[in-house]
């Protein structure tokens, strides 16, 4: 799950998220689900869970569902959960596994050469 972004998050402009509004509260959606399979070490049932999470929401819409919507969406979860975790036992490749640590200093290099590069992303914030 993607936590609330903090203030200097927010002032960010390459950070790409959805921002809902809600009665009381904004609810932020992530927009980012992760590659999980041919890792070392393998996916946990968490991240896998959080995956399925995210894809729910950003099929349904929603951050989180309504009262009428919470079984249906909960349902959804789990199905997804269950449906990934079989994919990802059942893939094989002859890649050596990647490691977490290396892949997570490649994609923050990426992400300095992006900023550094003065590429926009489009970011989609809360109406004024």
């Amino acid at each position: 799950e993607c936590p609330p972004p903090s203030r200097s998050t927010l002032d960010f402009p390459l950070i790409q998220r959805f921002v809902l509004l809600h009665p009381n509260e904004e609810v932020f959606m992530c927009r980012n689900i992760k590659r999980l399979h041919n890792f070392q070490p393998p996916a946990t049932n968490e991240e896998i869970h959080a995956s399925a999470l995210q894809y729910v929401r950003k099929l349904s819409g929603f951050a989180q569902p309504s009262q009428a919507n919470e079984a249906p969406f909960a349902r959804a979860v789990e199905d997804v959960t269950r449906a990934s975790r079989q994919l990802l036992e059942a893939l094989v490749t002859t890649a050596p596994p990647r490691n977490r640590n290396v892949e997570a200093a490649r994609a923050k290099a990426k992400f300095r050469e992006r900023q550094n590069s003065g590429r926009q992303i489009l970011v989609r914030s809360q109406p004024s």
